[in-house]
């Protein structure tokens, strides 16, 4: 999982095209998601080992979510004639359309794990199941999981840093349908809502794992 972890954000760091940042970022993502599963497995408790699993399961849905609207958004703009293949397409994206650069600064922060959105508590339920478990090993794994987190938080908040602190090269306005708007905001308010308000995304989850097990 940590090997995973390393892997994806060295290579996703050096990448200059969003997409492919994205791609590899997806194999850090999935290491972090393992952790869960491997705090599962030290319980012999079907309720504890059930948190444990769920914690990753709420990773899952949550990532993509977020990567679902990520990529969405990538899509959209090239659907209005504007390069979205290499991060620096992006600059001074906030000034041509303060729409498109605040829903896509949600995602990004999601993805990067930071508050208030549904990134940060997926990657604090997955902490909180590897501290929980008192094995030192695991809390080494959750030491080694925050730094390597701040590590992958850079190219994520790079994108936001080319959107509103690089000047745009084109200064026309983007425009959309309003229907697309109306699909993209609820999606980004889905990651704000479920970041603020976690609970019953993560019941339903603990739920799903226990009868699971049970069976």
């Amino acid at each position: 999982a940590v090997g995973s972890m390393l892997l994806g954000n060295i290579v996703a760091i050096a990448q200059s095209n969003l997409k492919r940042m994205l791609a590899y970022s997806s194999i850090a993502q999935m290491g972090f998601m393992l952790l869960g599963l491997c705090s599962g497995v030290v319980y012999e408790n079907t309720l504890s080992a059930g948190n444990s699993y769920a914690s990753s399961m709420f990773y899952i849905v949550t990532y993509v979510l977020t990567t679902l609207g990520s990529f969405g958004m990538i899509m959209l703009l090239s659907r209005q004639g504007f390069e979205a293949e290499e991060i620096d397409d992006l600059k001074g994206l906030a000034k041509r359309s303060p729409w498109f650069a605040l829903v896509m600064t949600i995602f990004m922060l999601s993805l990067a794990g930071l508050p208030p959105t549904v990134g940060f508590y997926a990657k604090l339920s997955v902490l909180q199941s590897l501290v929980s478990t008192n094995v030192t090993g695991y809390v080494y794994l959750a030491v080694a999981a925050v730094i390597l987190s701040l590590v992958g938080a850079y190219y994520y908040l790079r994108v936001i840093k080319v959107m509103y602190f690089d000047e745009p090269t084109d200064a026309r306005p983007i425009q959309s349908s309003g229907d697309v708007r109306l699909v993209m905001s609820l999606n980004g308010i889905a990651v704000l809502a479920f970041g603020i308000l976690p609970g019953g995304l993560m019941t339903l989850c603990v739920q799903a794992i226990v009868t699971a097990l049970a069976t």
